[in-house]
């Protein structure tokens, strides 16, 4: 009997053994819910950033991105990282806006309408962002700017006449606004449908970014690109903040640090990016051209008018954004 028993004990240490050596190396899993395609370069740096994490935390920190909204749609993300549904979440902020103003101040046209600008919006909307995730528990870890965005459309472009009754895509309030103030149609289509909705001429017109028209291969389906440069709205990456404090100290530190990285490596990524995608539409055989003289100034009257609206709407935070902006 006791020649039975002495295998079991010495099994059972060995159980135990083992199970102390997992419980020392908890591996903790997240999830990251994104919505562009895995070859946008918004959606390679979050997987750089999940690599750099991993390997920083010597793979305690395990965070998987799941690209092109194949977890949750771009309106359902921010949620559902509020909600815990998903650790991390990459959300276009204009999309928001009608949520609370100042996240869609990026997504003025012709406020900031360069890099150089719209890093200077970004510092003076950032401590705005931050306090206003902290309450709704979530921690914003960095924010990267799309490319300038410009006018797609079939036909030519003399002035915002021209764009009168046009099929509009929308993204955001902001381009249903722009839409609104030239006459056009705005409809909503998110990235993700976005091809379909130009083949089965859903929509007919858009105001997006150089690589979004890559992306979506608009020059199947578009002729012209005016490069207007309107403004160049963020995607921010979000994380619970409960997840985050979950974590021990070296894998909050990991993750912060990552997040600063990616921030740097994001906005350069985004500047090549627009001098690669462009050159791109006009190898497609896109035609890229700079505004005309009445379009550039019917579109800044546009701008003014949206950005007198959003100060109304946006009230004293918004007056002390626009204020230390223009600083």
């Amino acid at each position: 009997m006791k020649r039975r028993i002495f295998p079991v004990t010495a099994l059972a240490l060995t159980l135990a053994a083992g199970l102390s050596a997992t419980s020392a190396f908890a591996q903790t899993k997240w999830d990251l819910a994104a919505a562009y395609p895995a070859t946008n370069f918004h959606t390679e740096n979050m997987v750089q950033l999940a690599g750099d994490v991993d390997k920083a935390t010597g793979g305690k920190l395990k965070i998987t991105v799941h690209a092109n909204a194949a977890l949750f749609k771009a309106p359902e993300i921010k949620r559902a990282v509020q909600g815990g549904q998903a650790q991390m979440g990459e959300i276009l902020l204009a999309n928001f806006q009608n949520e609370w103003q100042l996240f869609g101040v990026d997504g003025l046209p012709f406020l900031a309408d360069s890099y150089d600008a719209s890093k200077k919006l970004y510092a003076a909307q950032k401590p705005f962002l931050e306090k206003k995730l902290a309450e709704q528990g979530m921690v914003l870890l960095y924010a990267v700017a799309w490319p300038p965005q410009g006018i797609y459309t079939k036909k030519p472009l003399a002035s915002a006449a021209d764009l009168k009754g046009i099929k509009w895509r929308a993204y955001s309030p902001a381009t249903a606004r722009i839409a609104e103030l030239v006459g056009a149609q705005p409809v909503t289509v998110q990235a993700a449908e976005f091809s379909q909705a130009l083949a089965t001429g859903v929509v007919e017109s858009t105001m997006t970014s150089g690589a979004t028209g890559v992306d979506s291969k608009l020059y199947e389906h578009l002729k012209f690109y005016y490069d207007t440069q309107a403004w160049l709205p963020k995607n921010a990456v979000l994380v619970n903040k409960k997840a985050f404090d979950a974590l021990d100290k070296p894998s909050q530190d990991a993750l912060l640090k990552a997040g600063a990285d990616a921030e740097a490596r994001g906005w350069a990524a985004s500047a090549k990016v627009n001098t690669d995608t462009i050159a791109k539409l006009k190898a497609n055989g896109m035609a890229v051209e700079a505004p005309p003289a009445a379009l550039k100034a019917d579109m800044a009257k546009v701008g003014d008018t949206m950005l007198k609206e959003w100060l109304d709407k946006a009230g004293p935070e918004g007056k002390a954004l626009i204020d230390a902006y223009r600083k």
